[in-house]
């Protein structure tokens, strides 16, 4: 089989490397890259573990082929602490219990980041919305929602202190 260059971006560190054209993005960040904190559970988009962000936008990297992340920008949950400070919401998520096996816990911190970014007062019924799209057997959501709800009570004092 022939093999195709793919140049990526992940985390501000570059990567050029040939793969098979039929190589899942999921698989290129944990295999090639040696990025492992992307999990891959049903590879069909269902579980939502896999959430990466790709040029901005939160997306399944089991549903992607490496190829057609060519010239991306791709930030993983390894990309998401600065200088090894965790953010405010994975900090969130220990304080209020929202991970336990922490399977999941990667593909939700891609997901709620992406749409706090867009969304920085969401309701409860939104960020629940969002997290509908990923599926965690341990935890019950309730301590994840309370997490993005802290991060959002966070978020709105720190602008108020700036004022």
């Amino acid at each position: 089989m022939s093999l195709t260059e793919v140049n990526v971006t992940i985390n501000g560190k570059s990567y050029s490397e040939w793969v098979e054209p039929r190589m899942l993005l999921s698989d290129f960040i944990r295999e090639t890259c040696g990025l492992t904190g992307t999990h891959v559970g049903c590879e069909h988009g269902v579980c939502g573990a896999c959430t990466i962000n790709m040029d901005g936008l939160a997306v399944r990297s089991c549903l992607i082929f490496a190829v057609q992340a060519d010239n991306c920008e791709i930030t993983t949950v390894e990309g998401l602490a600065c200088s090894g400070e965790l953010t405010a919401l994975q900090k969130n998520f220990i304080e209020c219990h929202g991970l336990q096996c922490g399977f999941c816990t990667a593909g939700i911190l891609m997901s709620i980041t992406d749409f706090l970014e867009k969304n920085p007062q969401p309701s409860v019924k939104e960020i629940k919305e969002t997290l509908s799209g990923h599926l965690c057997r341990c935890t019950g959501y309730e301590g994840i929602v309370k997490a993005v709800e802290k991060t959002v009570q966070d978020n709105n004092k720190e602008v108020l202190q700036r004022s």
